[in-house]
């Protein structure tokens, strides 16, 4: 099997951290060009060290980082460390990290590397604000034809908002990139809150993840641990759901998930539904299906795939 060529677009962020780590647990599968980090759990500045760190404690120094965007196109930075922690990856002990920072600006490093690709060859996975992918897109819409697939965490439909009572944060936080990421022709498919909030990190499935014994999988429950203390007071769920390790996981395992091909548009002009991701799940309008909106996920298969994939480390 050829390893298919991504790049992460993230900031890390409990739940971006894991997923880099699962992603780097597959190297058979994902061929990982760059990791790009934009402003949005935590600024700019604590998101390129978090992806650097994470480099460090899988052991994976062939993916270079790349500090991106340190605000929204339009609005002002909004960040989330009531629920991330000061750090954006609380439950890790923090030391300077080895891997490198790259000089280059993260969308520099897209556009470059997308024209320089094959056409339908490269998948962008963005796990935060969309504000560098929408900046590389407004640089050179020629590179469009260069991505294969847009694979992103964000928005909900039936779950409302986690940051406002109809946004979810990644799209909150720029909705003007997601407006331009959603409109730009490409195929795109969309994780939100509909599939992330059956994804739960129970202490049973901490547990699990706790009887490996390597480093990657000890930083993983130990941020765990902390994320679920913010989301099972709010939500009253048995545990805080695991938003962006979906994206990955559905590059590795598709038929974890059940989608449809929807139109998606994002609110950009009502300051009281900013963000708000309206999904024509039912096609009651003649707008483009521009997304596959994914609804369903095996919450128990997906956390066999993470187990499994984390015990790698073990054995490396």
């Amino acid at each position: 099997m050829t390893a298919r060529p991504i790049i992460i677009d993230c900031d890390p962020g409990q739940d971006d951290a894991i997923n880099l780590l699962l992603a780097f647990s597959s190297p058979e599968a994902l061929k990982i060009l760059g990791i790009t980090t934009v402003a949005g759990n935590v600024p700019l500045n604590l998101t390129e060290r978090n992806a650097r760190l994470m480099c460090d404690i899988a052991g994976r120094h062939d993916a270079p980082v790349f500090a991106g965007c340190d605000r929204p196109l339009e609005r002002e930075l909004l960040t989330a460390e009531k629920i991330h922690g000061k750090t954006g990856i609380d439950g890790v002990d923090l030391v300077a990290p080895r891997q490198p920072l790259e000089a280059q600006h993260a969308v520099a490093f897209i556009v470059e590397t997308l024209r320089a690709a094959e056409v339908n060859s490269i998948t962008l996975v963005p796990t935060g604000p969309l504000t560098n992918i929408a900046a590389a897109i407004e640089t050179d819409r020629t590179i469009l034809d260069k991505v294969q697939e847009i694979v992103l965490m964000g928005g909900a439909m039936r779950e409302g908002g986690n940051q406002s009572p109809s946004a979810e944060f990644n799209i909150l936080v720029d909705p003007q990139a997601a407006d331009i990421v959603f409109r730009c022709g490409r195929p795109i498919t969309a994780i939100g809150l509909d599939v992330t909030h059956q994804v739960l990190g129970t202490p049973q499935r901490r547990d699990r993840i706790r009887a490996i014994d390597n480093d990657v999988a000890r930083a993983t429950v130990g941020m765990l641990d902390f994320f679920d203390r913010y989301d099972t007071a709010k939500y009253g769920s048995l545990g805080a759901p695991l938003h962006d390790p979906c994206t990955v996981a559905y590059l590795l395992a598709p038929e974890l998930f059940k989608g449809k091909h929807c139109n998606v548009s994002v609110e950009i002009h009502s300051e009281l539904t900013m963000g708000h991701t309206a999904v024509d799940f039912w096609h009651v309008t003649d707008r483009p299906r521009n997304a596959l909106w994914m609804h369903s996920i095996d919450a128990d298969g997906f956390f066999e795939l993470l187990v499994n994939r984390l015990d790698r480390f073990s054995h490396a």
